[in-house]
This record gives structure tokens, sequence and C-alpha cells, in this order.
């Protein structure tokens, strides 16, 4: 006899007369999980982790609203639409499921570079810290769908496929029990995607900007094979779902930033080492100028600041720009 994935019987639990949802708990594991990763790689960086968390907090609150509002605008027709099957003030029943993370990475990365600005850190920096924390944290959310039994993808008989309860099988699939478990997929490509990202920045100094663009690609390539199995109704263009154009877009501009910054922003990102920054105003015991005497590449002094990251990024820039400006001029 086959054995596959089953499904839970219910999603929500009560503790008394409260409501406990289990898709909205898959959402705020992912986002303490993300948070403790990104505290402790931040710190380890040398950042400021109170800074951190409040950028990190609004970022992720906002980028849940950008996430449901290009739910809302993927799938106008089931509110606003002729014949619409849900009334308008279902826009807000975020824990019935329907977020694009497309929006959330968009409306959450634009607060974040608002952030960074007041709180006068580099951003792509920033971005390049979160980057494996918000892989994780999405890996983490999709126990969401499978709470839900949603988002799942063809038929199958495959020995790890996911029964589906009748009452929430698709119009014109009341007849299969099981199907793809899209949501397991995405789910180990994401896990898959954190261990790339941190194996790459170790090994291959991927900072700058690059880890965050790497980020992107990663994602959106796992997130376009598995929408080729889903079939939830969504919006179908040129053959291919709204959803894989917009992840193609997410690739493509991904891949141009990957490959903008290798060229140009070469290098990992500077580091001060929490456990070696010396008090404001004191001297180092490597160096009588308050920094320790080696970068994360071993040459020059740590900056024990964001503002001297920052110039030590821009001189690095200009040096880059003054290098190419010279061979120019010897050709």
């Amino acid at each position: 006899m086959p054995l596959f994935l089953p499904s839970p019987a219910h999603g929500v639990f009560y503790l008394g007369p409260l409501p406990i949802r289990a898709y909205a708990l898959s959402i705020i594991c992912g986002i303490i999980v993300a948070i403790f990763l990104a505290r402790r790689r931040w710190r380890s960086w040398g950042g400021n982790v109170d800074q951190l968390e409040n950028l990190l907090i609004i970022s992720v609150l906002v980028g849940i609203v950008g996430a449901r509002v290009y739910w809302v605008v993927i799938e106008w027709h089931r509110y606003f639409g002729a014949g619409h099957s849900e009334p308008w003030y279902h826009i807000f029943y975020i824990w019935e499921g329907g977020l694009g993370i497309w929006g959330g990475i968009a409306f959450g990365f634009i607060t974040g570079g608002l952030l960074c600005r007041r709180y006068h850190i580099n951003f792509w920096r920033l971005a390049d810290c979160v980057a494996p924390a918000f892989l994780l944290a999405q890996a983490i959310g999709r126990m969401g769908n499978w709470w839900n039994q949603e988002l799942y993808g063809y038929p199958s008989t495959l020995p790890w496929a996911l029964e589906i309860d009748q009452a929430h099988r698709l119009p014109g699939y009341a007849q299969f029990a099981t199907y793809h478990p899209t949501f397991l997929y995405e789910m180990i490509w994401d896990l898959m995607g954190v261990g790339l990202l941190l194996f790459v920045e170790r090994r291959c100094k991927f900072g700058r900007g690059k880890l965050f663009a790497l980020y992107i690609v990663t994602y959106a390539t796992g997130r376009f094979l598995v929408e080729l199995l889903r079939i939830d109704p969504v919006s179908v263009y040129g053959g291919l779902r709204v959803n894989s154009w917009a992840t193609l877009l997410g690739m493509l501009v991904g891949l141009c930033l990957l490959i903008w910054r290798i060229r140009f922003r070469p290098g990992a990102n500077l580091i001060q080492p929490a456990a070696v920054a010396a008090p404001a105003g004191t001297a180092s015991e490597e160096s009588p100028s308050g920094c320790q005497s080696r970068g994360n590449d071993g040459v020059g002094p740590v900056p024990t600041d964001e503002g001297q990251l920052d110039r030590l990024d821009d001189d690095a820039d200009q040096s880059l720009v003054d290098d190419d400006r010279s061979a120019s001029t010897k050709d």
C-alpha cells in the first residue's frame, strides 16, 4: 500500500475562545528564527543590534502588508471583479492565506533602505547580512500552506504525494486524493539555498550586495520551477502564470544586480568583530588607533563604526574607478 504525506485535519486551534491559526504561527516562527539569525550575524559583524531589531521589525511588518497587496492585485477578480467569489472586506482576512512573496520582498527592502538612511547603515551590507535569514524564514513559513491544505501541485501518486481532503480540492480535481506537495519542494529548495548562501559567503568572499543578489536569483529559480507544478487558479499570460512572470522578472533583476556587483563591487563585506571592538575613545591592544590590526581580508585596520565602514567602501569603489581610468589611458 502506497505511503503518502498526510495533511492536518484542521489548521485552527482554540485557547479557550481564542482561535490560534497554524498559518499565522508558521509565519511568526519564521520571522522569529530569521531575526535571531540576523541578530547573530549582525553582532558578529560589529553592527548595532538594537538598530537592526528596529529596522527588521518595521520592515517585516511593511513587508507583510506588501505581500498582501501583491496578492490582492493579482487576485483582484476574486474580490472586486464581475461575479467575484468573495466580499471585498476579505482582503483583510490574511489568516486565510494569500501572501505574495515578491510584494513582501519589494516593500520590505524598500522600507529597509529608507531606514538604513536614517540609521546611517550601509544598505548592501545589511542586505547581505539578512539574506540567509530571510530565505530561512520563507522556508519555515511554507508550513502554513501545509496547514491550510493550499497551493499544492498537480495530482500525483509518488510516495511523497500529499493527501488533500475533499473540502480543499480544487474544482475539476475532486476525484484525485493526492498531489505534488509544492510547499515541501519550495521549503527544501529554500533550506538548500540558505546553505548555498552561507557556503558562498565564506568560500568566495561574497559581500557588498552580491550575497543579496544571489539570494534573489536562488529563490527565483526554485520558485519558477515550483510554479510549473502548481494548479491553484491565477491569471495566465502567454502560457505562464502571472506568478511565473513575476518570478522571471525577479530572477532577471537579481542576475543583473549580481553581475554588476561582481564586476564593480568585488570582495567581501568589511567587518568589525564585536568581540574585539574597542570601547569608544580607547585604543585596542593591536593598534594605537583603536582598530583591530586586520580587516576581513587581512589587510588594513578594521573600522569601528558604520560611518568608517561606508567611507572605506566608498574609497574602494573610487579606487576601482581610478584603476579603470588608468587602464583605459594606457590602452
